[in-house]
């Protein structure tokens, strides 16, 4: 048994068949949809599993059980990857009382069309309402749009922990060692990232816990140097800049975009800048959008095409964009042999977004000049100040 505590077990499941986690982010080192049972005169059990692993699930809360039977099962979070085996265990163990928040409710009538769950077997948990299983004491914390409106977190004072949600989440299985801070980062800012004032507002109510342990619905339970963790969500859903540093990211048809960014790249790293350079068109959108949040600057360079914006830019742009992408230094470069207009619409795209410093813009006709290379020294020396 795997514990958390001596009386919380982890009851979650490892995925290694998903490819594309929520069906657009790649996910090289699989998933992991987590669960708990907390063990006290009464018994409960922290959220579901997907249902490609209902059954695995299934054994591992028994195993845990034994000749028990569970009193309540807390849904946190009815996105699928955590509430689709609601309904198994609903079969399995149908005097368990469901405890949701309201809207979670309505959400499971919406996912589940014939499950029937009697008044008698429901609790809704108000915020900041409790529940005692005996030694341990439970408080509901809501947590709307972190990242579903129906969302609550769960606060042990017991054993001082936090049941998080999706928060403090990041991609991969627990049975690959990889660092935290980048596929968190990653996870947060492509699937958390536009609920930055909302994740703020669950941080203050946080501060006022006592948190020894956060276990989240998917990566690994954090116990040691929670600061970190905590200091990481300030900082992200502040829309701070993490590091200083540049990140180009450009699009390029016939080589000449590209090579306009590389060479700002060498100019940038000869002062001794740190740099990101990333071809939209080939390498991990969401990567991409990822280092877009942590470094402080960024360049977007790309061709006119149509009259518009090279596709793979305008993705990447409207990623930024639903973001609410802020508090940053950006520089356009954009090429086009007749009629260039990539910079204008790229800006009018961005337009509304918020503390934005914006640099001079280099225009390519074609190819680079010797016009060109002056004008990306001077772009150079701007971004390194």
């Amino acid at each position: 048994m795997n514990k958390v505590t001596d009386s919380i077990f982890y009851v979650g499941v490892n995925d290694h068949q998903v490819d594309l986690f929520e069906g657009q982010y790649v996910v090289p080192n699989g998933m992991s949809y987590n669960s708990y049972v907390i063990v006290d005169d009464k018994t409960a059990v922290m959220d579901t599993v997907d249902i490609h692993f209902t059954e695995e699930w299934l054994r591992n809360v028994a195993e845990v059980l034994g000749d028990r039977k569970p009193d309540y099962l807390i849904v946190q979070h009815m996105e699928p990857d955590h509430s689709a085996s609601i309904e198994a265990f609903r079969k399995v163990y149908p005097d368990a009382v469901v405890v949701a928040t309201d809207k979670a409710f309505k959400m499971i009538g919406q996912f589940f069309r014939d499950m029937e769950i009697p008044e008698d077997k429901k609790i809704v948990a108000a915020n900041m309402a409790t529940l005692e299983l005996g030694t341990h004491t439970l408080t509901f914390v809501h947590a709307p749009m972190v990242h579903w409106p129906e969302v609550m977190m769960t606060y042990d004072s017991k054993d001082k922990v936090l049941f998080s949600a999706d928060g403090f989440g990041k991609f991969g299985a627990l049975d690959v060692e990889e660092e935290w801070d980048c596929e968190a980062r990653r996870y947060y800012i492509g699937i958390v990232g536009k609920y930055g004032m909302q994740v703020q507002a669950v941080l203050k109510k946080a501060a006022a816990l006592d948190i020894a342990i956060i276990c989240p619905l998917h990566g690994p339970v954090l116990k040691e140097d929670l600061a970190h963790y905590i200091g990481l969500y300030d900082t992200w859903s502040s829309y701070r800049a993490e590091d200083k540093g540049t990140v180009i990211a450009y699009t390029s048809v016939y080589g000449n975009t590209k090579k306009a960014a590389m060479m700002l790249a060498d100019k940038l790293r000869a002062k001794g800048e740190t740099v990101e350079i990333t071809d939209l068109a080939r390498e991990d959108m969401a990567e991409a959008v990822e280092n877009a949040f942590r470094y402080d600057k960024l360049v977007l360079a790309t061709t006119t095409y149509n009259n518009e914006i090279y596709p793979f830019m305008h993705h990447f742009i409207i990623n930024l964009v639903e973001r609410d992408y802020k508090n940053r230094t950006v520089a356009l470069i954009e090429n086009g042999s007749w009629a260039p207009t990539a910079a204008r619409k790229m800006k009018a795209m961005m337009e509304n977004l918020k503390n934005i410093t914006w640099l001079d813009t280099v225009t390519i006709l074609s190819s680079l000049s010797k016009e060109n290379e002056e004008q990306l020294d001077k772009l150079a020396d701007e971004l390194s100040k």
